[in-house]
């Protein structure tokens, strides 16, 4: 919808499709589709992991990995326009 109204992806562009890919099984169209993918799904399973069973300096590793996911974006999204 953000590239038809406004002519341009957005950076989260393909999350929906790379999910359903690893859900089919299509584990490289997936990273292909949204490199991100998997990085973003490690994060979001730490902080539910965290949730559960408190682990020693997560605050520090949950920032260190949402930093490293949004450099990831950045580039990814910075890539599709060249």
């Amino acid at each position: 919808m953000n590239k038809k109204l406004l002519g341009v992806d957005c950076p989260g562009c393909g999350i929906q499709r790379s999910i359903a890919l690893i859900l089919q099984g299509d584990f490289s169209g997936a990273f292909q589709m949204y490199p991100a993918i998997y990085s973003l799904l490690f994060l979001f399973a730490f902080v539910a992991v965290n949730y559960f069973y408190k682990i020693k300096n997560a605050s520090r590793i949950i920032t260190a990995l949402a930093i490293i996911n949004v450099l990831l974006i950045l580039t990814n999204y910075i890539y599709k326009f060249i």
